[in-house]
């Protein structure tokens, strides 16, 4: 299940939730019960393994 960073817009409060995809995004902040609560997104780590990522590792020689 992912992990979904949100914070609030009323009183900054941030959290995380594990949801599902078919899960609605959550709107109601649970601090300050104010519908104020954006969804934040951040880049995605990337983590290359194996060959195939260099210069010398691909292509005719």
């Amino acid at each position: 299940m992912p992990t979904y960073h949100y914070r609030c817009k009323n009183c900054g409060y941030d959290f995380t939730e594990h949801q599902s995809f078919d899960d609605a995004p959550i709107t109601v902040c649970p601090q300050c019960h104010e519908e104020q609560v954006r969804k934040i997104f951040s880049a995605v780590p990337i983590e290359f393994k194996g060959s195939g990522f260099y210069r010398t590792d691909s292509g005719k020689k």
